[in-house]
């Protein structure tokens, strides 16, 4: 039991630098970048499922609509 307790510190001395250098690096990716990206995704994703929408609505589903009317009506 002894010398696991004397193992512990200098198996854990590495985690006490690596705190330093965690918390001293200054590289720049912040909360104001990260949000900014998140925000340019979410409106450019709702930019194109907008043009999505209003193409499947103008004019993919309309001549849709009529070739399927089209197909149940035949009379052959």
């Amino acid at each position: 039991m002894k010398k696991w307790m004397k193992a512990v510190p200098k198996k854990f001395d590495h985690m006490g630098s690596n705190a330093k250098i965690v918390l001293n690096n200054q590289s720049g990716e912040g909360f104001v970048d990260t949000a900014v990206k998140i925000l340019m995704a979410v409106v450019i994703g709702a930019l194109v499922l907008g043009g999505l929408y209003l193409l499947f609505q103008g004019t993919i589903l309309p001549t849709l609509t009529q070739r399927i009317k089209e197909m149940f009506n035949y009379k052959g």
